[in-house]
């Protein structure tokens, strides 16, 4: 058994990504069964969300994930044996009105990870998407003009 240890990430921040794969590796040597489970949303139509905000949420729910994973794969490649699970969003498989960057993210993320199950399943590394329906997050009520804090962690 190893000792707990904390390690802070911002999936959203892609540049620290690779530093906290291998800080991980470092300290533990392998990744046995990675859970790839941060998310970000913002709720409104689509005219109104900015590009900037479209970006923010494909890293944190689309590059962020794909990063870490691209990070920790090589480690369980070279092991043949991993697990990996992306918990996603129903909203992976079909959009609902005023949020169109979440579910654009989340259709991204199942293809991408559909994708690698089929490439590395000759690795003995399974990949499996999770696709719950709604959930009750966190949420903080933006002030005007705010765009930043409406967004949902």
């Amino acid at each position: 058994t190893y000792a707990p240890k904390l390690i802070l990430l911002d999936i959203s921040d892609i540049n620290c990504i690779q530093d906290v794969a291998k800080e991980i590796l470092n300290c533990y040597g392998c990744v046995d069964i990675l859970i790839n489970n941060a998310s970000m949303k913002v709720k409104g139509a689509v005219q109104s969300i900015s590009l900037e905000l479209d970006k923010k949420i494909m890293d944190a729910n689309y590059f962020g994930p794909i990063t870490l994973t691209k990070a920790i794969l090589p480690n369980m490649i070279s092991r043949r044996t991993g697990q990996i699970v992306l918990i996603n969003s129903i909203q992976g498989k079909i959009g609902i009105p005023f949020r169109a960057a979440y579910a654009a993210s989340k259709h991204a993320a199942v293809g991408f990870f559909d994708c690698l199950r089929a490439e590395i399943e000759e690795f003995d590394i399974s990949v499996s998407t999770v696709n719950p329906t709604f959930i009750c997050s966190y949420h903080r009520q933006p002030a005007p003009g705010n765009w930043e804090a409406s967004i949902w962690k």
